[in-house]
């Protein structure tokens, strides 16, 4: 056993849970503002809720934060390489992509599994993280399309298990 004071092996712990991969994306043609997210998760159906964190030391979440819409795309399988994109340098966050624009200023990733039209319903200081609740105002998803996962800190296919 290690301590939860050593970093590195609370890092590996944490990665041992697979999680799915989404873009949190608000803004115009003129003003694109988003982010990759790992810590996102499904919270309530009545009413629609689900989470992200996002680390206290964001400097993209407090532009997010004040958008009248946010979008979530669910990164699908192949996407690897424009989720890192959207995990980097913020001015280059958008190089290359035709994002898709909602009614209210929320922003989505072609091609996404499934899209969410968010507002934000509330946020709660944790740790180091913002847990962010958002509610869920307008979505469309294809379950047919492979989802992205991140899993050991690496990108990872889902396998279908035959019983």
């Amino acid at each position: 056993m290690y301590p939860v004071s050593d970093d590195a092996a609370l890092r590996r712990a944490f990665s041992c849970f697979p999680s799915g991969v989404v873009a949190v994306c608000a803004g115009d043609e003129t003003e694109l503002v988003g982010m990759a997210a790992s810590s996102f998760a499904t919270v309530s159906l009545d009413p629609p809720l689900v989470s992200l964190c996002v680390q206290n030391t964001s400097t993209t979440w407090p532009r997010l934060r004040t958008a009248p819409s946010i979008g979530v795309s669910v990164f699908a399988g192949g996407q690897d390489q424009l989720c890192k994109q959207l995990a980097g340098p913020a001015e280059r966050r958008f190089d290359g992509i035709e994002p898709q624009f909602g009614e209210n200023g929320d922003v989505f990733i072609p091609d996404a599994a499934a899209k969410l039209s968010c507002s934000i319903y509330n946020e709660i200081p944790a740790g180091d993280h913002i847990l962010v609740l958002l509610k869920i105002d307008a979505l469309d998803a294809d379950v047919g399309v492979e989802p992205l996962v991140f899993h050991a800190s690496t990108f990872r296919a889902l396998e279908a298990r035959i019983r």
